[in-house]
């Protein structure tokens, strides 16, 4: 199998994650590095997509300002959505012109890798056909008795936005782990007003560290796209960016 990076950022800014991916799909693009998976966390941020709609953000500059929670725009697909801590954040930079030049293809793997891990906690997640992303109906009843309702609207655990030049992929998926939910308040999820998000540890009713939902992510992921993993530090990458860079600037 093709070797993929998989490389976990932490904490790191909204700005410094689409900056890193921007060397990597560079890199990417000229086949001087192998396939990418970044995951992070991201201080509290809310990124509108190509197709956002500014009525989605309910909340003005000032009161974002007052939350300390940040508003970018960028070029992924989907509407708006937000980032936080507790929330795992997966950026593939991925060449598809060697693995399958399919879009929805690429869209709905990503989906099975977070239904996949959902299950692993022992969750029912599902698609919603004509919304991206991965959906769950709310539990009722009382632990361990508890059970999902289907008769209840879904609820959206996971979102995808992401971009594709020249078959290489940036941007990706957020899954909701630990996540202060009471953001999503602030806008209207991927612009849909009738339907919540929610988080694992809503779901289960337990804490739940990202630690411990991040190596099931990681396992579906190199399945379903069929890679080989490497686990390289961020240092390591970064040193490797760096090096390749220099090169072109300066060739020898």
């Amino acid at each position: 199998m093709s070797p993929v990076l998989i490389t976990d950022l932490g904490l790191i800014s909204y700005e410094d994650s689409v900056a890193l991916q921007e060397r990597v799909v560079a890199a990417r693009k000229a086949r001087a590095i192998p396939d990418v998976l970044l995951l992070c966390e991201h201080p509290p941020v809310i990124t509108l997509g190509r197709n956002a709609k500014r009525e989605n953000l309910l909340a003005n500059e000032n009161v974002l300002r007052q939350k300390n929670v940040g508003l970018h725009e960028t070029n992924r697909g989907g509407d708006i959505t937000f980032h936080g801590p507790g929330q795992i954040v997966g950026y593939p930079i991925l060449d598809l012109g060697a693995i399958r030049s399919d879009v929805h293809w690429y869209v709905r793997t990503l989906e099975e890798v977070m239904i996949r891990a959902s299950a692993d906690f022992g969750l029912t997640a599902f698609r919603v056909p004509g919304r991206t992303g991965i959906w769950v109906h709310p539990p009722r009843g009382s632990a361990p008795a508890r059970h999902a309702d289907a008769d209840t609207p879904e609820e959206k655990l996971a979102a995808i936005g992401v971009h594709i030049s020249r078959w290489v992929t940036s941007h990706g998926f957020a899954y909701n782990v630990a996540t202060d939910l009471r953001y999503f308040d602030l806008i209207v999820p991927c612009g849909i007003a009738e339907r919540k998000a929610t988080s694992l540890e809503k779901l289960l009713e337990r804490a739940v560290a990202t630690a411990e939902a991040k190596p099931n992510l990681v396992r579906h992921f190199v399945e379903l796209f069929a890679r080989e993993p490497i686990p390289t530090s961020r240092e390591d990458l970064l040193t490797s960016l760096d090096r390749l860079e220099d090169s072109i600037v300066r060739p020898a």
